[in-house]
This record gives C-alpha cells, structure tokens and sequence, in this order.
C-alpha cells in the first residue's frame, strides 16, 4: 500500500519537476500531501496568541532581573521539600496510580481543612476534586458548565485565560471593569480602591448568564475583595440564579491585616460556587502543579465526569507531599509557625521594599493588598516619552515593558493584557511586578534602579 502511495504521488508531482527550477521532490510530495480541510478546531479561532510567550522569549534575549512571572525564585519550606523526598522515596505504591479523583489522604485532608474554614460537611469523595493545577481545576469547571451561547461574566482586569476558556467551551464572555478611585492627596494609591460600579455589574446579568467569575486576592492588581463587594456579587448570583468560580489561590498571601473571605462561606452560596486552590501558591512549589476545586456534589459531578475523560488522574507522589503539608499546616494553623502566617508576613516586607525602590525612578507603584503581585503607574512616562518603538496600536504599556527590557534589565507586564480588546487601551499606563522574589533577586532589582535614577539625573 506505501509503495503504491508513494509512486502515485511521484507521477502527479513529476510535470513539477520540469517546470520549477530547483523544486525538491521532498517539497513537491509534502505540498501535494498538504490536508485541505481546516486543520484546527474552530474553538482555537482567535486564542491562538499568547502575549506571555512573547514576554519570556523577549526577556531570554537580554540580561534581565525577572519580575514578570508569577513564581517564587527560593525554596519551598524545608517541610514541603522533605515531604515530597519522602513521597518519592517511600511507599513504592505511590509510584502507580491512586483514586482518579485524588489520592485519599490529600481529598481528606482537603475536606477537613477547608469544611472549617467554609463552614461545611465536606465529603472527600463529593466536594473535593484534585485537578493538575489551578489551572486545571479552572479548565475542568469551564468544560463541565459552560454551554454554546451562555454568557461568562468576567471582572477585569483577570487573569488572561478565563476569557479563552470561556471561548473553547463555547460560551460568550462579559465583562465588567474594576475602576480606580484616586487616593487622597499625599497618599500612596492602593489597589483597593479599583472598585465595581454595582449597577453596572447588575446590567451585566441576563437570562444567558451562566457563571460568573471572581478571582480574590486578584490577579494583577492585589485587590483583597471586602465582605460588602462579596455580598453584592452573592445577592446577584442568587437572584439571577448563576454559578459562581471563586479562584482563590492566593488565599493565604493576603497584608496589612487584611482577610480573605471566601465567597461559598455567605449565605446561600455554597450550593453554587466552585471554589479554586492551589498547593503551588500555598507552599510555594508551583512546579508542583497540585491544585482542586470545592462545591457541592450536585456540580462536582459534572467536573468529575470531565476530569475521568480528560487526565483522569493525577501525579500521586505531588499529592502525597501535598496531604502531608496540610496535614502539618492543620497542627500549626494560626500559630506562629504556621507557613500560612509566615509566607505573608515576610512576603509584605518584600512588597514594601520594591514600592520604595520602583518610586526612585519615577514609577508610581499602588499598594497590594494581596497575591504576588502589584501594580505600577507610568502615566508619567507615558506624557514625557509617548512614541517608544511599537506598532501604532499596540497599547503603550506593552510597548513600555518591551523597552524597560531592553534598555533598563528589568522585566514586568503589561497590566493591558488583563483586559479585554475594547479596554486595552483605557488601562494602557499600568505594569505588573511580582515580589515574591529573593533577597537576592530584590538586590539586583535595586542595583538596577539606581543605575535608571543616576542616568535620569545626568
């Protein structure tokens, strides 16, 4: 069958040959053999670009101090790392597959841990199902909720893939703007004060909406959402009977005294939310890649009907590691040597020195109030050097961290890619830095500051 393939194949690409100098037989049969149908499912029209790629290649190309991505660059807690050793080294069982819904002792430990803190019964075989990352757990609810034609409600600026998941199950995404508020004169802006317009959000609601979805702490800004602006998306997620997806994976990482309150604790809104975690947030292992979504059976099932058609399962020895660091973090939880008081406390040093250094230079940082992250202002920038290289288009705070790359070693993102098409160019002047960073990488972060603050000077 081959032999004949291939000699049909010659004879309709032989009278080629003559007419095209230099044409490769090797070229004229993968033409030939080129499919004519549409190769990609429809569902990855425009979702294609990935402005994180092009970030990542671009700071690869130059000597940088990386403060765009969202990583921790010093170790886990020795307990998180002797964890995992032993689940490697240990139980040679944990080398095979475990429950495809999560291996036991993290679902228990899972349920015990977060039923005090929801106030629920969980059900480890029900209400938890572990998901390769938050990521994961967020691509599983979309898949398993969002039908052709229903409406997501996305609050903005959000982390840039519930928009394409939204897209790939079908759905259409809304969203809706967090909007700044300026500080009183003298003091530092903080990202608390992006607030929602509650009429706004209410006009966003139709008889299409599915889901809509809530991100606290959030991604980019650092914005810890307070009980009043929970209460008011619960009221109407009720009243227009709509599920909610609550990532919360910077839940511990929260400052200034703040608190994360999870939206499934309010009333009447454990029955419709999914709430998202994440062990590599938690412990500071992202590479680990354990995360899990909470709710109650009548939609986990839905997910796990998703998840066994899908992975199926999990990587055991990272959720071995995993049940035995809550399982630490339960003795400890809200003493001093709890890893979730810990991280946050010396997390908001961190915060603090980079606000003091990014202003030597001009940039207006706004106060985190959670996650890994905060945000800087370069409207300054942006009035004294307006035509930085870029397309006419591009929104200026991506073409400004393309130039802070290249001429200042230091690498963040652009906050304009959190939001969507029609608002770009309305948050065009804001960046993101990541501080949960080391010492070290703080210190090489200040020596280039002081050498931007010299040449402004000179």
């Amino acid at each position: 069958m081959f032999r004949s393939s291939a000699a049909i194949s010659v004879h309709l690409v032989w009278p080629l040959w003559g007419r095209k100098a230099g044409a490769s037989l090797t070229r004229c049969l993968h033409q030939t053999l080129t499919m004519a149908k549409q190769l990609p499912a429809r569902r990855l029209n425009g979702i294609d670009h990935n402005p994180w790629v092009e970030f990542v290649e671009l700071a690869k190309k130059y000597d940088v101090v990386n403060l765009g991505q969202g990583f921790p660059d010093f170790p886990p807690p020795d307990f998180a790392v002797q964890a995992f050793q032993q689940a490697v080294s240990g139980d040679f069982m944990l080398n095979q597959y475990t429950k495809a819904f999560g291996y036991p002792p993290l679902t228990k430990i899972l349920a015990s841990f977060f039923g005090k803190l929801l106030g629920q019964e969980l059900d480890p075989l029900k209400n938890v199902l572990v998901t390769v990352g938050a990521y994961g757990a967020l691509f599983t609810a979309f898949q398993a909720l969002v039908d052709e034609g229903d409406e997501v409600i996305i609050i903005e600026p959000a982390f840039d893939c519930y928009e394409p998941m939204t897209l790939m199950a079908g759905g259409r995404p809304v969203f809706v703007s967090l909007r700044p508020s300026p500080a009183p004169k003298g003091q530092l802006e903080s990202t608390n004060d992006w607030q929602l317009d509650p009429t706004e959000l209410a006009s966003k609601f139709t008889p299409r909406t599915k889901a809509l979805v809530l991100n606290t702490p959030n991604n980019p800004l650092g914005k810890v959402f307070s009980k009043t602006e929970l209460e008011l998306v619960a009221d109407l997620c009720r009243q227009h009977d709509v599920l909610c997806i609550s990532d919360e994976v910077y839940q511990w990482l929260v400052y200034d005294g703040h608190q994360h309150i999870s939206i499934a604790s309010l009333p009447g809104m454990w029955g419709r939310t999914l709430t998202i975690g994440s062990a590599g947030k938690s412990f500071s292992a992202t590479g680990w890649k354990v995360g899990w979504v909470l709710g109650p059976d009548n939609i986990m099932k839905h997910l796990r009907t998703v998840h066994q058609n899908s992975v199926f399962h999990c990587p055991t020895q990272g959720q071995a590691a995993v049940a035995r660091c809550f399982e630490r973090e339960q003795q400890h939880f809200g003493q001093p040597s709890s890893y979730f008081l810990q991280l946050p406390q010396a997390m908001q040093l961190h915060r603090d020195h980079m606000i003091r250094s990014l202003q030597l230079v001009g940039l207006k940082p706004l106060m985190s109030q959670g996650s890994y992250f905060l945000i800087a202002d370069i409207s300054g920038f942006k009035s004294k050097m307006p035509d930085l290289p870029g397309a006419a288009d591009e929104p200026y705070d991506r073409r400004f961290a393309k130039w802070m790359i290249k001429t200042k070693g230091l690498v963040a993102i652009p906050v304009s890619i959190f939001f969507s098409q029609p608002h770009q160019k309305d948050f065009d002047h804001y960046i993101r830095f990541c501080f949960v960073k080391d010492e070290a990488t703080l210190q090489a972060m200040d020596e280039r500051l002081q050498k931007w603050k010299r040449e402004l000077q000179s």
